[in-house]
């Protein structure tokens, strides 16, 4: 299967922000300037705060839009996904509100953080042994074989149409912006703004972000399809993992990017240390990726203004503050 750029910019155009927005869960977040930043990287920094989105996470909104498009009667049947934690949150959200049943396999490494919040919101938990993959397998598999349907953390039209409207909202607040930063796991964030922006004549540079240990993505827009990629442990676990064989996201990655970059675990940490001390924000490892980005490029974009997606802020606060003391 394969979309274009186009099909997913016009779902993410035909979303009815009476039912996306706050009766589901998701929120327009804010998007805030950053004096400190701007002055260190010579460019108008504005840092676009999905941190503070319902369930911690931008996830939310892919998740929604996919429960929106369901029939009644695959509703009533209930759902099943995969997820390290911020997408297993943000589906057993916007199940809650639908009054969808859900259950959410995980590995059996996700942090206690996530796995809460996954369980609040009433979600089935279902624990897989190996990697992230493994949980999407096991879980794709039991969909098929119970008549359920299967919601992709990434590779699923609907999931980054939903993830699309970050560019809509960010077309509103900031009109002139020049350039985008944003990390990439599976592609559905990056892929479903970067339709929203591409659409259109006057696209922003859009620069994908990632951990020199999980560079997925990266390596398989390289080999021009989906290949096997080694990684490390990472402190940005919520881009971890391999792609699925099929993943409409990498052709729409291969287009949508304009500039890649990766960075190490120690500017990751330097740059969700910067984010504490002068904004007072705890943010996940994957929101450091984009920032770090930024900061080990800036003087390509001096004078430009500049959005950092801060994708999440899903990390136990006393991890978080382990990382920034070191």
């Amino acid at each position: 299967m394969t979309v274009s750029i186009e099909e997913i910019a016009s779902t993410t155009a035909s979303l009815n922000p009476a039912t996306f927005y706050n009766q589901q869960g998701v929120i327009d977040t804010p998007l805030v300037f950053s004096e400190h930043l701007s002055e260190r990287c010579q460019c108008q920094v504005y840092l676009k705060c999905e941190h503070l989105q319902n369930t911690g996470s931008f996830k939310i909104r892919g998740a929604t839009a996919a429960m929106l498009s369901l029939s009644s009667d695959n509703k009533q049947k209930g759902v099943l996904t995969a997820s390290s934690g911020n997408h297993g949150a943000a589906t057993a959200k916007a199940a809650q509100a639908l009054s969808i049943p859900v259950t959410i396999y995980v590995p059996t490494t996700i942090n206690a953080a996530k796995e809460k919040k996954i369980v609040d919101c009433g979600a089935q938990l279902i624990k897989v042994e190996g990697a992230t993959e493994k949980a999407e397998q096991a879980a794709a598999h039991d969909a098929k074989t119970q008549g359920r349907t299967y919601i992709s953390p990434y590779n699923d039209l609907n999931v980054m149409a939903g993830q699309g409207t970050l560019a809509v909202e960010i077309d509103q607040q900031l009109p002139e912006v020049d350039t985008i930063f944003a990390s990439v796991g599976g592609g559905g964030m990056i892929g479903g703004l970067g339709c929203t922006f591409k659409s259109k004549s006057d696209s922003p540079t859009i620069v994908g972000c990632w951990p020199q240990s999980a560079p997925t993505m990266l390596e398989c827009m390289k080999a021009g399809k989906v290949v096997e990629v080694k990684e490390k442990e990472t402190l940005s676990d919520g881009t971890a993992g391999g792609l699925d064989s099929g993943a409409i996201t990498l052709p729409i990655c291969q287009q949508v990017i304009d500039v890649t970059v990766t960075v190490t675990e120690s500017e990751i940490a330097q740059a969700m240390k910067l984010v504490y001390d002068h904004h007072g924000w705890i943010i996940e490892g994957a929101a450091g990726v984009a920032l770090a980005s930024l900061l080990k490029t800036s003087t390509k974009y001096q004078g430009k203004n500049v959005v950092v997606i801060l994708c999440g802020g899903n990390i136990p606060e006393q991890k978080f503050h382990e990382v920034i003391s070191l």
